[in-house]
């Protein structure tokens, strides 16, 4: 009965450990995509899908793409030196596991160089890409490939994207491409051609030009309106790059070229830059066009379900959103009637004051302010909201031009902040500031080894899981 009870426990035994080292050896991710929403916390998550629910007609949520996976939880932000991270903090926290001083990239507090999982992923012999909807040599996209002890620095960082030797970057251009400290250096478009790269815009021809490359970048024209940036949702026009575009061309060339896996890391940047002016409206616009980039990865895992990870996920929260202002309730669908974000109301502002001269008039701006947010129409103003608006036009428009506020990332003309303050009043949202916040950011994960990140509880061990799930 004794040598019985011994061979069953060793029987046991064996299956616990050798079955359970057989099935770990076997969840190996080959393809892993890292979606990072700037700025996107909870609120911004849970806003968007209410605010889709309005426009139905009922009061709930509608789901988006990444907030049906069976992997959800949260984690915490702080940097290694300060409550409330930075963009590049963060960002390092999240591509290399390891809290470091708000401002740098990829280096530790005593500005030692750190590895990130994409440098992970290539040593592995994936293939790899970069992208984003703002700027190539902006923070976040940054530190998966650039060592620098300032994120202004974008110069710098531009030319650790070409020593880097990465397949694929794509964004809305680079920043900086000229050396502000030496005029006689290389130009950051020049020095990524030197390294052995096709820069293909995306008005040209993808598949003819991308067919022999061996590393691409892929962006606007260099002459766009605004190389650090695509156009917000509610600014875009047909034929615009868009971040669901920027995805699936990495998508196409990242697995077409070998068998071997790839990591792919998509940055949403203009949600960040939304919440910073405070934009209610267009930045639930770009919760959903993230929305719409992850289902490109989510096409791909559906073709191949045992071979792929995608983990979603935010660098911190922006402006302190509230979903509510007082009354017990909300009245989210008020944000439809707003046709432009606040930087392209801005730019429309400036563009009616160039056409009308001495003679512009608050009638004039009434008129293009019911026809951007339906003052006058849809959206019924009070008599002190109008005075706001009045007030504003006032403080703005002078005769040595327009005055401009600055946001974080952009410029706005204070009748356009204005109307949108209205819009996100008579929504019942409220924002707390314009900078970033301490809050928790969500994680959502499918596929292989996504059951690790439900047990996670900062942002720095979100590395550590992808690390040992792809096993690089």
């Amino acid at each position: 009965m004794k040598h019985t009870r011994f061979i069953l426990l060793g029987v046991v035994w064996f299956i616990v450990v050798f079955g359970c080292a057989g099935k770990t050896g076997q969840t190996k991710a080959k393809y892993v995509f890292y979606f990072i929403g700037d700025g996107m916390g909870v609120n911004q998550v849970i806003g968007t899908e209410m605010y889709l629910a309005e426009l139905e007609g009922r009061v709930g949520t509608k789901v988006l793409s990444f907030t049906t996976f069976p992997v959800r939880n949260y984690v915490t932000t702080y940097s290694g030196t300060n409550s409330v991270t930075c963009s590049a903090a963060a960002g390092t926290a999240l591509a290399t596991g390891v809290k470091t001083q708000n401002g740098h990239i990829g280096m530790d507090r005593e500005r030692n160089p750190l590895s990130s999982i994409a440098w992970k992923a290539k040593q592995a012999g994936k293939r790899v890409g970069v992208t984003t909807s703002v700027a190539i040599n902006h923070a976040t996209p940054a530190v998966f490939y650039a060592c620098q002890p300032d994120r202004k620095m974008y110069y710098e960082i531009g030319t650790d994207a070409a020593k880097a030797g990465f397949d694929f970057y794509g964004g809305a251009g680079l920043k900086q491409v000229f050396s502000p400290c030496d005029s006689s250096a290389v130009d950051l478009y020049s020095l990524l051609r030197d390294s052995g790269y096709v820069i293909i815009d995306h008005t040209r021809d993808f598949q003819a030009l991308s067919g022999g490359a061996k590393k691409v970048v892929y962006v606007q024209p260099e002459d766009c309106a605004n190389p650090s940036s695509l156009p917000a949702v509610l600014d875009r026009t047909s034929g615009d790059l868009t971040l669901s575009d920027i995805t699936e061309k990495a998508i196409q060339f990242l697995s077409g070229r070998n068998d071997d896996g790839f990591f792919l890391m998509v940055e949403g940047g203009i949600i960040d830059w939304l919440c910073h002016a405070n934009d209610g409206a267009a930045a639930f616009h770009e919760v959903v066009d993230f929305s719409e980039a992850i289902g490109k990865a989510l096409d791909f895992y559906k073709a191949y379900p045992d071979e792929t990870l995608i983990v979603v996920t935010a660098d911190h929260e922006t402006g302190g959103l509230a979903l509510g202002n007082g009354p017990y309730e909300l009245n989210l669908k008020v944000l439809a009637n707003q046709k432009s974000s606040i930087i392209g109301l801005t730019r429309k502002l400036k563009q009616l004051q160039e056409n009308k001269g001495n003679t512009l008039t608050y009638r004039d701006l009434r008129e293009l302010l019911n026809k951007e947010c339906g003052f006058g129409g849809a959206v019924e103003l009070s008599p002190d909201e109008e005075q706001l608006l009045k007030t504003a036009c006032m403080s703005s428009f002078t005769p040595e031009g327009m005055r401009l506020l600055r946001s974080e990332h952009a410029l706005v003309n204070p009748v356009a902040q204005t109307a949108v303050e209205i819009l996100n009043r008579k929504a019942m949202i409220q924002w707390s500031s314009g900078g970033h916040s301490a809050g928790a950011v969500p994680v959502y994960a499918i596929g292989v080894g996504a059951e690790q990140f439900g047990s996670i509880s900062d942002n720095t061990e979100i590395y550590g899981v992808i690390k040992r799930v792809a096993g690089y």
